[in-house]
């Protein structure tokens, strides 16, 4: 059974062995029966000669040599072509030195070595085109078969690799490209037409009785996506989108794989561009900790830590279920990571500093605190526990033990704020400002907005609220936020800790804020729900703002070697202020004295004081308004 395998195995590549030794002996004894034919007595040519076995010896092994075989006739292309007319001029280059050291050339005419290679490179390369055509025709015969009619929105390098997958494939058979490249009307990709701009995209469908649309502009910005979007629902069709490219190099998706339109791909930004090099210097080979590791930020930091090569990576994390997902995840996508998965509280000095005696990490990200705006609102002491003597505690830790780098990841609710949550992690930015002065330690502070997908965020519960039939709520109609996708958002994290020497604030780049009410309607028309499910405004809650800010009107921020990251001029205070009231915390903390806290919190930050009257004016909940 092994042997038969075996041979069967091998069988087609013998026969394409066999097949160009044949060709080879093709091409030389009618290039030399040519040649002796227009000698003035031509003399007969023998089919076999010494010379003949040679040249076959020669060629064969140049064959070999050039990796020849390694190729499917099915899958022939201009490469393939180049390699055998490369195959064949070093063969016979080859075939010319062994007959010159055989028989110095006696019988051989230089013009059959010059016209050989030629011959020889059409006899080889006519039959594998052949056979692809062949092969092309009986697929697109299969694609005539009854299949689903697909009219593709632009005809680029992404365009033309779809279709040229789907053509292998029976589901799909493309009519036509639409492209707003002027240039390419009435010229064919694949033998599909390019029929027109994507404005004339409903008339189009209708004329091509297309059943399905496909967006393939994966390098298309916001405002693209988005009027391509609403051309595709203009056409009241089903439509579907190719993978962005990271998607695809990061093994998330398939090039050829249709997925439905997701709310992250009208959100769409430029990719980020990153100094990979100076990143993967700062982290690989170093011991790394992340707090919060199992929640949204932390997980997705671990996952890129990991694939730049740390030695080890810590994770503490408060949630018990959390820290055993990624530390499942870590394990087996990244096997040969030291991992340490330790379940504890970073409020907790004692657990901080056990952690840091036993893994010695020399990079911290500080990722864990709450985020939720109204829920916080009234947990004032687990806002503070959390968010500020988490900070300080797990500060504290790194520099004891000598940590060179210390990155604290902020929020845009700490500038101006006028919540709990926005006021606890302003106070954490002070601490880590203030620290950096007394501590070999960088630490560095990174702001940043809303992350789409998160735990708690807006986006899951759009989402849920449509798959339960509605209504979906928002606040106002007028609040706007600023978005970007967790990976971006963690890749950014990584760069701003490689441009910090200490005591920085950096924020990113958040591109343009958009309304959460727009962003609830594009949710429900991506769902098919328009018209079925309304939009219920409730009003602000406390703490809320309409719009979020980046820097303090007195942080003057600056360019930095990055495009997309901020240096905002740090605003100090104190040391004998911060420190007094930070006792002061720890004393209220324990006593579980709100009041005291909330006093602190209005002294160290003058803005946050008389937060509940500015929040009074949330507006009162509006009707439900459908969306049409």
């Amino acid at each position: 059974m092994l042997l038969r395998r075996t041979i069967a195995g091998i069988h087609p590549r013998l026969a394409v062995v066999a097949h160009d030794m044949l060709m080879v002996w093709v091409a030389w004894t009618v290039v030399n029966m040519l040649r002796w034919s227009l000698a003035p007595n031509p003399a007969p040519v023998a089919l076999l000669t010494p010379e003949a076995w040679l040249v076959l010896a020669a060629q064969g092994m140049v064959f070999w040599w050039t990796g020849l075989y390694r190729g499917l006739w099915r899958f022939a292309s201009t490469p393939d072509i180049w390699n055998i007319f490369r195959a064949c001029l070093i063969g016979a280059f080859a075939a010319a030195i062994t007959l010159f050291l055989y028989n110095r050339l006696v019988s051989v005419p230089r013009t059959v070595l010059a016209v050989y290679p030629l011959v020889l490179a059409v006899l080889l390369g006519v039959p594998r085109l052949a056979y692809r055509y062949w092969k092309d025709s009986r697929l697109d015969f299969a694609s005539r078969m009854p299949s689903e009619r697909i009219l593709v929105l632009g005809a680029g390098k992404a365009g033309e690799a779809l279709v040229r997958d789907l053509r292998r494939e029976n589901r799909y058979a493309p009519v036509g490209f639409l492209d707003d490249n002027v240039m390419l009307r009435g010229s064919r990709v694949h033998s599909v037409p390019v029929l027109g701009t994507l404005d004339q995209l409903p008339r189009l469908a209708r004329e091509t009785a297309a059943e399905m649309l496909v967006i393939a502009i994966p390098t298309a910005n916001r405002t693209q996506m988005r009027r391509a979007v609403d051309l595709c629902e203009a056409s009241n069709l089903p439509f579907r989108i190719v993978p962005r490219l990271e998607d695809v190099v990061a093994g998330r998706s398939s090039f050829n794989e249709l997925k439905e339109v997701a709310i992250e791909d009208l959100l769409g930004r430029e990719q980020v561009q990153l100094d990979w090099t100076a990143i993967r210097t700062h982290l690989a080979g170093k011991r790394v900790l992340v707090s919060g590791g199992g929640g949204s930020i932390g997980s997705e930091l671990c996952r890129q830590i990991a694939r730049l090569g740390a030695e080890s990576l810590t994770v503490l994390e408060l949630s018990e279920f959390n820290l055993y997902t990624i530390e499942q995840e870590l394990r087996r996508e990244y096997p040969e990571l030291l991992l340490n998965a330790w379940l504890g509280d970073c409020t907790d000095p004692v657990t901080c500093a056990y952690v840091f005696e036993r893994t010695h990490p020399q990079v911290v990200f500080h990722a864990a605190a709450y985020k939720h705006v109204p829920l916080l609102q009234d947990q004032i002491r687990e806002a503070f526990r959390n968010n500020v003597l988490g900070t300080k505690a797990l500060a504290e830790a790194a520099d004891a033990h000598g940590a060179d780098s210390f990155v604290l990841i902020s929020t845009d609710k700490a500038v101006n704020p006028t919540s709990v949550m926005g006021a606890c992690k302003r106070i954490a930015e002070l601490f880590c400002q203030d620290f950096a002065q007394q501590s070999h330690t960088r630490f560095i502070t990174v702001r940043f907005g809303n992350v789409l997908d998160s735990a708690g965020s807006v986006v899951p519960l759009f989402r849920e609220q449509i798959r339960s039939g509605g209504p979906v709520t928002v606040t106002h109609p007028e609040i706007t936020r600023y978005f970007m996708t967790i990976p971006e958002a963690c890749q950014l994290i990584l760069q701003a800790s490689v441009l910090g020497n200490g005591g920085e604030i950096f924020a990113l780049d958040m591109g343009e804020p958009m309304k959460i009410r727009d962003l609830a309607e594009q949710m429900i028309r991506l769902a098919g729900k328009h018209g079925a499910i309304s939009i219920l405004y409730t009003g602000l809650r406390p703490g809320e703002k309409l719009f979020e800010e980046l820097f303090h009107p007195q942080e003057q921020y600056t360019d930095t070697a990055h495009a997309k990251i901020f240096l905002a001029q740090p605003r100090g205070m104190a040391h004998s202020l911060l420190t007094a009231q930070l006792q002061h915390s720890e004393r209220a903390v324990r006593d579980f004295d709100e009041d005291t806290l909330r006093r602190i919190l209005t002294q160290l930050l003058p803005e946050f004081a008389g937060q509940d009257e500015r929040t009074a004016t949330a507006v009162e909940p509006v009707k439900s308004r459908n969306i049409a």
